[in-house]
């Protein structure tokens, strides 16, 4: 089974409108966040893979909500693997506030080498892509 790492953040005021709720924009900032703590807790923190002369670029991002989060709120942000291919891989992420599903999201990301060309997925990352565990519940 594939691990389901979770994530919690802190909504800040700055993120959310007059009457709250956050602005749609900030999901994509909490998917990302998400996505660098799960890669972190495997043991290849972002800077290292850039440093080793790979990055990550986000090719298409599906946004589904049901919900939303507001200003106060401590969203609980969801990673799995969903797919992983030569060049790119997919992450599948859910945002809960308060136990529920606000948001589901999937992103293709693509890796990249320094001048900006795809280039195969590395072994260290592929590795974090590959781990399983015994699987965590939902938040």
């Amino acid at each position: 089974m594939t691990e389901l790492f979770s994530f919690r953040l802190a909504v800040r005021y700055l993120e959310a409108d007059q009457q709250g709720v956050v602005f749609h924009m900030w999901y994509l900032a909490y998917l990302e966040d998400a996505r660098n703590a799960w890669l972190a807790r495997r043991g290849l923190p972002l800077r290292d893979l850039v440093r080793s002369g790979c990055d990550l670029q986000v090719v298409h991002t599906e946004l589904n909500w049901t919900g939303s989060a507001h200003w106060g709120d401590e969203p609980v942000v969801t990673v799995r693997p969903a797919h992983v291919g030569t060049r790119s891989f997919t992450l599948e992420f859910v945002v809960y506030v308060d136990g529920a599903a606000v948001l589901r999201a999937s992103t293709v990301y693509v890796t990249i080498g320094q001048r900006g060309a795809k280039t195969p997925i590395p072994d260290a990352l592929r590795r974090c892509l590959d781990q399983s565990a015994d699987g965590a519940g939902v938040p």
